[in-house]
């Protein structure tokens, strides 16, 4: 168990460049929360429900973090800061972080799956702060979701997300996160594929108005389809 502990104190170290020891990590809300959710969790299982949701206020009272019991985490979260909220029908896979103000919530249950309402997040997944992930989707293993994303359908594996609702980056976030990268940060030469759109839309247009210009310049002064018929 000792070993276990220093092994999930390490993998958080490794995604967080600010403790210095393994002391500083057991001080993080999100290490207790997730603690203590292990024991809820435990009760919630044993069908000891009050018990259960004794402990999970408590947790919620003493880090900001609400995680309901029945929610079932993997190894190695790491929860980032504060204000995360984590439903029922939750399923985290390993080495997920999420960061403060995200929320794994839950949609009307004739909408999907019977009794699954909540996401299921997949090994190795980067959830930025404020990101809302709505409904029984899935997130696939190392995917990035960057800021305040609105997520409602499921994302392929090592997509990079951004926007509301959220739509793909062109790009593979497998492949060009070579090391840890907090907030699930896009690659910066990649652009949005909104404004690669819009972009696009621009140099068409800039193309047209030289076009029009050469048009207008070789034009004939004067008579029928002269300049002045044609440009006014």
């Amino acid at each position: 168990m000792a070993n276990a502990l220093t092994r999930y104190l390490d993998s958080i170290k490794a995604r967080d460049p600010a403790p210095r020891s393994r002391w500083e990590v057991l001080l993080y809300p999100g290490v207790l929360a997730v603690g203590l959710h292990r024991v809820a969790h435990w009760l919630f299982v044993g069908e000891l429900y009050f018990l259960a949701r004794l402990v999970n206020h408590l947790s919620r009272f003493l880090t900001a973090i609400d995680i309901h019991p029945g929610a079932r985490i993997g190894r190695n979260l790491f929860i980032d800061h504060g204000f995360v909220v984590i439903g029922e029908t939750a399923e985290i896979g390993d080495n997920v972080t999420i960061y403060q103000g995200a929320t794994l919530g839950g949609t009307n249950p004739a909408n999907g799956e019977a009794g699954k309402r909540h996401p299921t997040v997949e090994d190795g997944v980067i959830i930025s702060l404020g990101v809302a992930i709505l409904g029984p989707i899935t997130i696939g293993a190392g995917a990035r979701l960057g800021a305040n994303a609105v997520v409602t359908k499921d994302v392929a594996p090592g997509a990079v997300m951004v926007g509301i609702p959220a739509r793909p980056m062109p790009v593979d976030a497998r492949a060009k996160q070579k090391a840890f990268m907090p907030y699930g940060t896009p690659c910066s030469e990649v652009m949005d594929p909104l404004a690669q759109r819009l972009e696009a839309m621009r140099a068409e247009i800039d193309a047209l108005e030289r076009k029009f210009d050469a048009l207008k310049a070789t034009a004939p002064d004067d008579g029928p389809g002269g300049r002045q018929d044609l440009f006014g």
